[in-house]
């Protein structure tokens, strides 16, 4: 889908990373998804520097999550972290989270959508989604949908712009979807199927779901033209990280090799999550919308992500996310009623 060569990659990794981008976020409300281990909690730790009101983290982990707060405490100095609980695999904890955050009636000023996992073979979870698709993209999906209303009440009531950054990556320029799969209908269906879900398509899954990421918040920026809520997606880079720890044999000693010579730090990393978030604003904070953010600045995802044909995926798609969130979590039709509208050709 784009034209993104290994040299490039090497090139990019060995390029070295901004300081990381600051802000005062005093009064304001900063939530990091996955936010117990590696970017998510690398990010957590930049944002507690800059001493918000609050400062979410969502973790599947209870052990892990109050581990990373102590953390927090001890190296940035930080007291006001809160741990709240999250299973990006059953869509009912998504929606516990988000009703919880309805009643806590407090701003969101910052979402960072950070959670993903790699599956090795094909898995689904208890609703019956391939696990790769549930937690990389439509419970993600679902999550953003479900706090955009107090995103944007956020907005209006303190004249400002706050931000969802959903965290892709750099991979997803390598993402192959046989274009049958695109031209047919049921493009979720058939990418859940476990007839369609061979071992090879299992290899490229999590580099398909980073194209299905771009998807989703390019898509919803279109449906958010005069929204005081920032929409944008960003490439951490690779980088040494947990979300690879379960490779094995000859993968793992790839990756292991990998690392030695190309990974980012994790904080290196998280500085991109920290940029997408809070950057920018010395420019037109407008060209953040739904921007592709990598290496620090605003760059560009895949030509097919970006261009005609990849135009009429999306809108394919986000009709077909909608309608299989909607029959999990009504609220999201009333919030694509009260608050999306329908993109301009």
């Amino acid at each position: 889908m784009g034209k993104y060569s290994v040299t490039g990659f090497i090139q990019d990794q060995w390029t070295s990373v901004p300081p990381v981008t600051t802000a005062d976020l005093t009064g304001k409300t900063v939530m990091v998804i996955g936010a117990n281990t590696g970017l998510g909690f690398e990010a957590a730790k930049h944002f507690a520097r800059m001493k918000p009101k609050r400062l979410i983290l969502a973790c599947r982990s209870k052990e892990k999550g109050e581990a990373a707060i102590a953390r927090l405490r001890k190296e940035a100095e930080y007291e006001s972290a809160e741990l709240w609980m999250i299973d990006l695999s059953k869509f009912s904890s998504v929606i516990e989270f988000a009703d919880k955050f309805d009643k806590d009636g407090g701003r969101l000023d910052y979402l960072i959508e950070n959670a993903a996992c790699i599956q090795k073979s094909y898995d689904t979870t208890p609703d019956g989604w391939e696990t790769t698709l549930q937690v990389n993209c439509l419970s993600l999906s679902l999550l953003a949908l479900r706090l955009l209303p107090s995103m944007i009440q956020t907005g209006k009531n303190y004249a400002t712009h706050p931000r969802l950054v959903v965290v892709t990556s750099e991979v997803h320029l390598w993402s192959n979807i046989d274009k049958n799969v695109f031209e047919g209908n049921d493009i979720y269906k058939t990418l859940n199927s476990e007839e369609f879900c061979t071992p090879a398509v299992m290899g490229t899954r999590y580099t398909d779901s980073k194209f299905l990421n771009i998807m989703f918040y390019q898509g919803l920026n279109e449906r958010l033209p005069h929204s005081p809520v920032i929409v944008n997606g960003v490439n951490p880079g690779y980088c040494y990280s947990e979300l690879r720890r379960g490779f094995t044999g000859v993968r793992a000693v790839f990756d292991w090799a990998m690392e030695k010579t190309l990974a980012r730090t994790s904080e290196e990393g998280a500085r991109q999550l920290v940029y997408a978030a809070v950057g920018g604003a010395e420019e037109d904070e407008d060209t953040m919308r739904g921007a592709y953010v990598s290496s620090g600045h605003v760059a560009e995802a895949s030509d097919f992500a970006i261009g005609p044909d990849g135009k009429i995926v999306q809108d394919i798609l986000w009709t077909e996310m909608m309608d299989i969130l909607a029959k999990v979590d009504p609220c999201v039709r009333e919030v694509e009623r009260k608050y999306l509208t329908t993109p301009v050709e």
